[in-house]
């Protein structure tokens, strides 16, 4: 609905400018006349600063316009001030923008922030977020500490076939830099089995096969 776009976009300046009219009629006639301005005045205001523009960033997020996105997130000055469950998304969302800008370590601790806060946005997240933790890990060097996300990542749950796909196949990799043979053409299996069709993700099995074929085990 585009016009609840417009509103939310703007919805701080509307609100102070009601707000101000409202004290205009109320001191021209009266509390009563004014009583309308005053609330919408203050939903707005309160709505702008408890709730944010969470549904513009959802819509910028979801066109893939993800410079549209930050300056969204970029725009919440007071985000303590957001209620719970949408500061998790916030960070959560602004984990994901750093990510795609390689800001790693700035990835990491605004996701782990938004999983700190629980709610329900969180747990559908929670996969997602802790296989992003556990690509951030291995790109650090930190094998252990990669392992146990994207394991923590996999009994979370996963939302689609290319996350479970790249979850098992980076198992996949970690077993095999561990020596652990079998476990590692399990986990190739697995990642097989969900016949991922993004290219990257294709690409990646291809090549694991053919040094897969050539392991012990």
């Amino acid at each position: 609905m585009k016009w609840f776009n417009l509103y939310i976009k703007y919805r701080l300046w509307l609100g102070l400018a009601l707000l101000a009219l409202a004290i205009y009629v109320h001191l021209e006639t009266g509390f009563w006349p004014s009583f309308i301005l005053y609330l919408v005045a203050i939903i707005s205001i309160l709505g702008h600063f408890l709730l944010g523009p969470l549904r513009l960033i959802q819509s910028s997020m979801e066109t893939g316009d993800l410079e549209a996105a930050k300056k969204i997130v970029d725009s919440i000055m007071f985000p303590g001030l957001l209620i719970k469950p949408v500061r998790s998304v916030y960070y959560t969302l602004k984990g994901n923008l750093a990510m795609a800008s390689q800001d790693f370590d700035s990835a990491e601790k605004m996701m782990k922030k938004g999983l700190s806060l629980g709610g329900q946005f969180t747990q559908q997240a929670e996969g997602p977020s802790k296989l992003q933790l556990g690509m951030l890990s291995m790109q650090k060097g930190d094998v252990r500490q990669a392992e146990s996300y994207i394991r923590q990542a996999i009994k979370a749950g996963l939302p689609d076939a290319e996350n479970n796909a790249a979850a098992y196949l980076q198992l996949s990799s970690i077993m095999i830099n561990k020596r652990e043979f079998r476990a590692a053409k399990e986990f190739f299996r697995k990642a097989k089995s969900f016949k991922a069709t993004t290219p990257q993700i294709v690409e990646q099995i291809k090549q694991m096969e053919k040094y897969i074929s050539r392991m012990p085990g």
